[in-house]
């Protein structure tokens, strides 16, 4: 039997995506944060900023979407490192 609270047994969240010059820097709901760099994804490195930053949290933060890039990408996804595919 666990003595964790529930939402510490609980998958972290994306809460917020901040952008920097090479990477973008995944804010979670663990207070953790992830720097990846926009290699990961060939749809973001390719993109402008504005793509960029046209974002949307789904799944309640289990990810990430770019609509005007059609690019996903999921928090478990950028934890274990498996990089993006087009």
């Amino acid at each position: 039997m666990s003595s964790l609270p529930v939402a510490e047994m609980e998958s972290p969240r994306a809460v917020s995506v901040a952008f920097e010059a090479e990477r973008f820097v995944v804010e979670l709901s663990d207070g953790r944060a992830i720097a990846v760099p926009y290699a990961y994804s060939p749809r973001l490195l390719d993109a402008t900023k504005e793509q960029r930053a046209d974002y949307r949290l789904i799944g309640r933060g289990d990810g990430i979407h770019w609509p005007l890039i059609d690019e996903d990408l999921s928090v478990a996804g950028l934890l274990r490192g498996t990089p993006a595919r087009r």
